[in-house]
């Protein structure tokens, strides 16, 4: 197992996010933390016929002054080229690499910037407005920009050919556990030497006819809130009744401490471990006792350096389905099995929904902020939690103050793969 060097290890120096609570880390954390939720009518389509009828959106800024505008960030020649996952990831990118300070001027600099960004499903909105053209005006209308604005490989592709990073690039495409790997893959990248920085992370937009009719159709969407979606995510919560599809877009710039200190950067937090595992189960639902998830979390610890009782918090996958927060809990308590109440549980999902590809480096943004801060964020819509969950302090309704040394996160994704990350504090 490839592991950092306590005296050296990598840290985080630039964190982005563009999610259904808004753009920038600090309007997306601020309301996440008041308990807000990101979860609304879907109004990208007509959702007549449809199971689900609700989504987490990422606001847009003619309605909210911390929405989004791709003009803000991208030329407009080049907005039509491109679709949502990859617009989102570029101003997920930009606020990463300002806060980073990563700009390089070098040839040398450039090469050893690595870009590894994934996503669940790429440009599924894109590929559903093709096949209309087709259908009502025939191939030839397609635009010539059709195919590489919906693969799943363009958000890191755009990246790199915008900031001209030169250095390995790749892109993850493991269901919803795409971006904690991206960063996992980073981490490699930096440990092998085959690259100083990395920009890693993850980017969505499939809120559109084919992923909300496939999920909808495989009964894993949440369907009875479409009156009250604030209400419909629900995790460890007995009311729940599947997930809610969101998107948007999270990137965090990583390099070792030495690099970091070498040209002035700040960390913000140390990328301590990483873990990931197969289920090799079933093609939607992990193991009931949570076994390849015990996997990857025993091995980010052992990555870290780092025992069970050392963990102050666990941003959990949990994203309001009954067999999948089970699955999860089940595992944990297989894991931290000394721990009870002393260790703080939430599922941020419950305000965000489930952003599929990007949700981990999501939770990964939201998980360093939790250290950075001394705030446990809360699993909101929690009135009745489930007894194998109540285990854990599952953070409910409210944001709760604590000193955190070490927090982990979880993703994990159809076809049975599992991803686990933990981040420190900061050196001083």
């Amino acid at each position: 197992m490839l592991k950092p060097d306590p005296a050296d290890p990598i840290v985080v120096t630039g964190t982005g996010i563009v999610g259904p609570l808004g753009v920038g880390v600090d309007a997306f954390w601020s309301r996440l933390i008041a308990g807000r939720s990101g979860i609304v009518r879907n109004n990208r389509f007509d959702t007549t016929g449809y199971a689900a009828h609700i989504a987490g959106l990422v606001p847009d800024k003619a309605d909210d002054p911390d929405g989004f505008d791709p003009a803000d960030h991208i030329d407009g020649k080049d907005i039509k080229k491109m679709d949502l996952f990859i617009q989102y990831a570029i101003a997920a990118c930009a606020e990463a690499l300002d806060q980073a300070g990563w700009h390089p001027q070098t040839d040398a600099d450039r090469a050893a910037t690595a870009t590894v960004i994934g996503s669940g499903v790429g440009g599924s909105p894109v590929m559903a407005r093709a096949v209309e053209t087709i259908h009502a005006k025939g191939p030839r209308r397609l635009s010539p920009f059709t195919v590489p604005s919906f693969l799943a490989n363009l958000a890191a592709g755009w990246l790199s050919i915008i900031h001209q990073f030169r250095g390995p690039i790749g892109t993850p495409v493991t269901a919803c556990a795409a971006s904690a790997q991206a960063i996992g893959d980073g981490m490699r990248l930096i440990l092998t030497g085959e690259a100083e920085i990395a920009v890693v992370g993850g980017a969505e937009g499939s809120v559109d006819p084919i992923s909300i009719g496939g999920f909808g159709a495989s009964r894993a969407l949440s369907t009875s809130y479409a009156d009250a979606p604030e209400k419909a995510s629900r995790p460890f919560d007995k009311g729940h009744d599947g997930f809610v599809l969101s998107e948007g877009a999270a990137v965090l710039v990583i390099e070792k401490l030495s690099h970091a200190r070498a040209r002035g950067a700040r960390p913000l937090a140390v990328l301590a471990g990483y873990g990931t595992s197969a289920d090799a189960y079933h093609l939607t639902a992990g193991s009931p006792d949570g076994a390849g998830a015990q996997v990857a979390m025993r091995n980010a610890l052992a990555m870290a350096g780092l025992e069970p009782s050392q963990i102050d918090y666990v941003n959990a996958h949990a994203t309001s389905t009954e067999v999948g927060d089970a699955a999860e809990v089940a595992g944990l308590r297989a894991v931290f099995s000394d721990r009870g109440k002393d260790l703080a549980v939430s599922s941020t999902k419950s305000a965000t929904g489930h952003m599929l590809g990007a949700a981990g480096a999501a939770e990964a943004v939201i998980a360093i902020a939790a250290l950075r801060h001394g705030i446990v964020p809360p699993t909101i819509n929690l009135d009745d939690p489930t007894e194998d969950a109540d285990h854990f302090d599952l953070v409910p309704n409210t944001a709760k103050a604590r000193a955190m040394r070490y927090v982990l996160s979880n993703s994990f994704g159809f076809g049975g793969v599992n991803a686990a990350l933990v981040f420190g504090q900061a050196p001083a």
